[in-house]
């Protein structure tokens, strides 16, 4: 009981401090709260708690604030993530529905989810090595030059402009076209090499230099990539939280510019469609130890394609928040799966 108690306490300074960032002090969590206990009995439960580590005085004579372990305890302690109402569910699903493309989706989404939960917002598009080959197509540029147009299940398109050093006629085009869609249309592109391994050799040897360039520039397309593309929306919320950033959004700010950095926030949900949430200097990446990273695997189908997710301040509606990651990234895989 006693244990329920003080978490009840915790909880209790959590929210009043996430709503007002003021320091938390007895006498409020009495009248703000019913806890049920005496005033004594709560500077009490604030004491121990302040030895666990959970809780800390900013200065002398002022109330009690959070510590990274306790936002963690409170966020562990979580029996539920606060549920969006029908309203909200019917303006997100209205707003993305509307998307044309793969692009429009990743925009609209990491808007949106930077709007619901005024943090910075990240998506990071569907892999490519997860796909498959939904269209191939190919283009007469020049007499040799060719547009590579590789269209995955996603709706993620790729293009590349192929040089072949010797002249590409119709026929031959024609020709590598049916014979490329034949091998990869609905492969994975993680098959694909083997695929098109023997095509070359289908060719006569004088049109051999032209399909190897483009067999070759086809293989670049679908092997995986370590520059995986991530999107930011958002970044202005930060302005609102200088005080939580003790003045210094700037080193967040440069740690948020930095592709590598995102997709090291995001990868921790890689294979799962939990929620993760690393708050304060659980953190590892450096100028980030003062934020809570939320994030979460969105699927098409049964399969987790790629992750969504916030950056805010310790500070954090954690219920909130993490509603509105995990609302968004199912609305994303809803509409991924109906484009299949």
């Amino acid at each position: 009981m006693v244990e329920d108690r003080r978490l009840a306490v915790l909880r209790a300074i959590v929210e009043d401090y996430v709503a007002t960032h003021e320091p938390v002090g007895s006498r409020s969590l009495v009248e703000r709260h019913s806890l049920g206990v005496s005033p004594a009995t709560i500077r009490n439960d604030m004491a121990a708690l302040e030895d666990e580590g959970l809780i800390a005085q900013p200065h002398t004579s002022a109330g009690r604030v959070p510590t990274d372990q306790g936002y963690r305890v409170f966020v562990d302690r979580l029996s539920q993530v606060k549920p969006m109402s029908a309203a909200e569910r019917r303006a997100i699903g209205s707003f993305l529905d509307g998307a044309v493309d793969l692009d429009d989706v990743m925009q609209r989404s990491v808007r949106l989810l930077a709007q619901l939960t005024r943090q910075v917002a990240l998506i990071q598009y569907p892999s490519l090595t997860r796909s498959t080959v939904r269209h191939l197509e190919l283009v007469l540029l020049t007499p040799t030059r060719v547009l590579l147009v590789l269209i995955a299940d996603t709706g993620r398109v790729e293009q590349r402009v192929v040089e072949t050093a010797v002249t590409v006629s119709d026929d031959l085009l024609a020709r590598m076209r049916t014979r490329l869609v034949e091998q990869v249309n609905g492969a994975r592109l993680v098959d694909v090499a083997e695929k098109v391994a023997d095509l070359t050799e289908q060719f006569e040897r004088d049109e051999r230099t032209a399909v190897a360039a483009v067999v070759a520039s086809l293989l670049e397309t679908v092997v995986e990539r370590h520059e995986e593309r991530v999107m930011l929306a958002g970044t202005a919320n930060l302005a609102r939280f200088g005080e939580d950033f003790h003045g210094a959004v700037r080193p967040v700010l440069e740690a948020l510019e930095e592709q590598m950095v995102l997709l090291r926030l995001l990868g921790e949900s890689r294979t799962t469609d939990a929620l993760t949430v690393r708050i304060g200097h659980e953190n590892e990446v450096e100028g980030l130890s003062a934020t809570s990273v939320v994030t979460v695997g969105y699927s098409r189908g049964d399969e987790i394609v790629a992750q969504l997710g916030v950056v805010g301040p310790t500070r954090m509606d954690y219920p909130g928040t993490m509603g509105s990651v995990r609302a968004v990234a199912r609305y994303v895989g809803r509409i991924l799966t109906e484009q299949q």
